[in-house]
């Protein structure tokens, strides 16, 4: 552990278990991501990765890229760094990569990143299968995850778009997926039929938000374009005014999803933590690996 790329990750013969963690937008806050990070670890993840940090861009942003070291390198655990293209250049992206592999970084998520119309674009990226591709004629021996969505992107027009874009991002160098949050598991192996049968044959993890905050859960899933089964709804609106019922109940749904995908044979888990470590160990205790 803590010296690994994703293939060598994914070849274990078991489903891997893996975290995201975020940057507080105070980075004087930071002592508290680590003090969940501490907790984390205990949990034996196969990787952790850190999304792409706010307050920034380009040279400028350098917190993920310092808590992957952290973590590749004290917590002696393998980390993800995502790293986005829609607002960096390729000068921005050079120096990141140059930092991220002095740190023994090993692993990217490639990703495009959100449009934000507040925010000017730059020019050299368009896509995330621009960044990979880039990084890959880097020669710079990084292995490459990337995103992919299991009830259709946003901005593609079908699915059958949708997955052409991920085709190219596989033949591009990403070498492994991750879903954006989904609460349907049918949903969820529809979609990986559907990859398989367009010839992408890379790991495909299961990203797994437990839902303990009604109003959170509605926020995200309106920006990512997730749908809320009727189970769920009823949960929500069952539990959505209290606070420790809803977190309990919504355990109890992320544990059922992952059992489920695990006796499937998914490949993965990849669990939101928002940097809450207690929903973590609760997972983990109830999943049977």
């Amino acid at each position: 552990m803590g010296n690994s790329k994703i293939q060598q990750i994914f070849s274990q013969g078991r489903p891997v278990i893996s975290f995201e963690v975020f940057p507080l937008k105070k980075l004087d806050d930071i002592d508290t991501l680590y003090a969940a990070i501490d907790r984390l670890r205990l949990l034996s993840p196969d990787f952790i990765s850190v999304t792409y940090g706010a307050g920034g861009s380009g040279a400028a942003n350098t917190v993920t890229a310092d808590i992957c070291a952290k973590i590749q390198n004290e917590y002696n655990i393998d980390a993800v760094a995502h790293l986005t293209c829609l607002r960096n250049s390729k000068a921005d992206i050079d120096f990141l990569l140059e930092k991220l592999a002095a740190s023994n970084v090993k692993n990217i998520l490639a990703l495009r990143g959100d449009k934000n119309p507040d925010i000017p674009e730059k020019d050299d990226f368009k896509y995330a299968s621009d960044l990979a591709a880039y990084i890959e004629s880097k020669n710079m021996g990084f292995e490459l995850s990337g995103a992919c969505y299991p009830e259709i992107h946003p901005e593609a027009k079908d699915m059958s778009e949708d997955i052409n874009n991920l085709k190219k991002k596989v033949d591009a160098g990403v070498k492994h997926l991750i879903t954006q949050l989904f609460f349907d598991n049918a949903t969820f192996y529809d979609f990986v039929e559907k990859v398989r049968k367009a010839g992408i044959n890379v790991p495909i993890e299961a990203g797994i938000m437990p839902v303990t905050n009604k109003k959170q859960i509605e926020k995200t899933v309106a920006k990512c374009g997730a749908s809320i089964p009727v189970p769920l709804a009823k949960l929500l609106q069952r539990y959505g005014d209290d606070n420790i019922s809803m977190q309990a109940a919504g355990i109890e749904y992320a544990v059922n999803q992952i059992n489920d995908l695990i006796k499937n044979g998914v490949d993965g888990v990849h669990i939101y933590t928002m940097n809450k470590p207690e929903i973590a160990e609760e997972i983990v205790k109830c999943i049977q690996k």
